[in-house]
């Protein structure tokens, strides 16, 4: 230790023969103990050589990860059950159909032939009673049968689409069983009163000086 840097180049050297001489002394003993030190660290110049280990390395467990804590669970709510609903049933009146008004016996019969094929019945039409009227009286002031105008004026009364007529007379006055199966046996007559199309109807028979009875029967 000539100077300074003698003293510091001594310095190194005790501490690594000092580490080498305890890694000699120490290995047979606790080779753990080496490989686990902390660097050394040298005493002053003036102080004797010694070596020891100030932080000594020592194992931590290692860190343990802080688990959340638990969210509280939500207390049940007592919650009031929903007010059941009554349901009032439905009850649909259907009102009846109005019984159909039978005004003549002609409209009876032909009432009665149409229910015979599963069809509604005709209605009374005063105002087709009135074009059959005026029509049988014609025929009757004539004495023979005719057609003019009578379908075109029941469609004036604007109850349908459709119109037609039936005339007819028989020389032993009134009789409407008698004229209903003529019209029932002639397919044209028969096609009127069974007529899909027609929902009223109108009847009337007029008697002429010598007794034939004139019949006209109107359709819409």
């Amino acid at each position: 230790m000539r100077n300074l840097s003698w003293v510091g180049g001594g310095l190194l050297i005790v501490a690594v023969s000092v580490a080498a001489f305890t890694a000699q002394k120490l290995g047979a003993t606790d080779d753990a103990s080496l490989t686990a030190s902390r660097p050394v660290l040298a005493a002053d110049s003036g102080s004797q050589s010694s070596v020891y280990d100030r932080f000594p390395q020592r194992e931590y467990p290692a860190p343990t990860a802080v688990q959340p804590a638990p969210s509280p669970k939500p207390k049940p709510v007592a919650v009031a059950p929903a007010p059941k609903k009554t349901v009032t049933p439905v009850v649909h009146h259907t009102t009846a159909p109005a019984p159909v008004a039978i005004v003549s016996a002609q409209q009876a019969l032909i009432n009665k032939d149409r229910a015979a094929a599963g069809l509604p019945p005709l209605r009374w039409s005063s105002c087709l009673a009135s074009v059959a009227r005026s029509n049988a009286a014609r025929i009757a002031k004539q004495g023979y049968l005719s057609h003019t105008n009578g379908p075109s004026v029941d469609l004036g009364c604007h109850l349908g689409n459709h119109a037609g007529e039936n005339i007819g007379y028989w020389s032993g006055g009134i009789d409407d069983v008698k004229l209903n199966s003529m019209f029932m046996a002639s397919p044209e007559h028969r096609a009127n009163i069974m007529g899909r199309y027609y929902h009223y109807v109108g009847t009337a028979w007029v008697v002429a000086p010598n007794g034939t009875a004139y019949i006209a029967v109107e359709f819409s």
